[in-house]
């Protein structure tokens, strides 16, 4: 491993460490024109000159936002190739914050998972290893497509409302009502797609479908023994509720600004359910943010009936069902 090192299968691409730019040979040698910095630097003009120069303020810890960026590095990156030229990304030690931007460069332009970017960055840089952090971003951008334009992306959205939400929880304070992102009003999902409903069981109103049903294990995983379970755990140690996204019939309740509190089915007034912004830990060992729950005690899972078939809906019992991957919505 050298200072700087080429990029596997990105001819003209090199990461290296803050040191690299002081190797002025090994730059020419490489026809480094471009020089992409990913880290806080009080610049020092004489260093970077004569290359086009961009810099990424960023810090390497777990709760940065470097997935913001993706789209101008990948352009910045993508623009010194197309003249030509060697592009170098860099940051302290050419390991983590530079080894994300280059692998959200090769997913975007060879469109790869994250996991074969990095093993294949490695076979040159072997110690390449984005934070914990990072790795979830890239596997976020990944699920996105690598899109140009992250603003308009409901995923990111989503990314930054729940990081907002654990922040808000963090300090002890519910999110502000306007920035409560209420999921069935956002995006056009596929009507008869969801695998199974849950209802009041008192009142029958529809409360969610499975695609407002976050994604969390709910395999009866017990917990470790010096954890005393909550009382949203099961006595068989499988997971007593199901977790929700914001719901709008839940909005009188969660615009309030309390930290916790229950849900009441919108029309018979039953109590369904509770939340914690802060979050809950589920029996898999989760803690999941925002904590927004139905109890399966007082819902009822029901599935859709056969398309083409003359039978209603099955009631499922509450401990039956899981959730599966996708979204939809209905009228809840």
């Amino acid at each position: 491993m050298a200072l700087l090192d080429q990029v596997p299968g990105v001819q003209g691409l090199y990461i290296g460490g803050i040191f690299s730019m002081r190797r002025k040979e090994a730059l020419k040698a490489a026809n480094i024109t471009h020089v992409l910095s990913v880290l806080r630097l009080d610049v020092d003009e004489g260093l970077f000159s004569p290359y086009y120069h961009k810099i990424v303020q960023v810090d390497d810890v777990d709760d940065e936002n470097l997935l913001e960026h993706f789209p101008v590095t990948n352009k910045f990156i993508q623009d010194g190739l197309d003249g030509g030229g060697g592009v170098l990304v860099h940051c302290a030690m050419g390991k983590s914050r530079s080894a994300a931007c280059v692998m959200a460069y090769m997913m975007h332009k060879s469109h790869m998972a994250p996991s074969e970017a990095l093993t294949q960055l490695q076979k040159s840089r072997p110690l390449c290893e984005p934070n914990a952090g990072f790795l979830k971003q890239l596997e976020l951008f990944h699920q996105m497509n690598s899109p140009q334009d992250l603003e308009a992306d409901p995923i990111y959205q989503r990314w930054l409302y729940q990081r907002e939400v654990q922040l808000s929880g963090e300090c002890g304070q519910a999110p502000d009502t306007d920035k409560i992102r209420f999921e069935d009003e956002h995006g056009t999902l596929e009507k008869g797609s969801e695998e199974f409903s849950l209802r009041c069981r008192k009142c029958r109103r529809p409360l969610a479908t499975s695609q407002f049903v976050t994604d969390h294990k709910q395999k009866g995983d017990k917990l470790d023994d010096s954890i005393q379970a909550p009382d949203h755990f099961a006595q068989d140690g499988s997971c007593a509720h199901y977790f929700l996204d914001p719901l709008s019939w839940m909005r009188p309740e969660l615009e309030q600004g309390k930290l916790d509190g229950r849900l009441e089915c919108p029309k018979c007034r039953t109590n369904v359910g509770k939340y914690a912004w802060q979050g809950m830990q589920c029996s898999c060992g989760e803690w999941i943010v925002p904590g927004i729950t139905l109890a399966r005690g007082r819902v009822d899972q029901i599935r859709p009936r056969p398309v083409g078939g003359a039978s209603m809906g099955i009631r499922m019992p509450p401990t039956v069902g899981s959730r599966v991957a996708g979204r939809g919505q209905e009228n809840l």
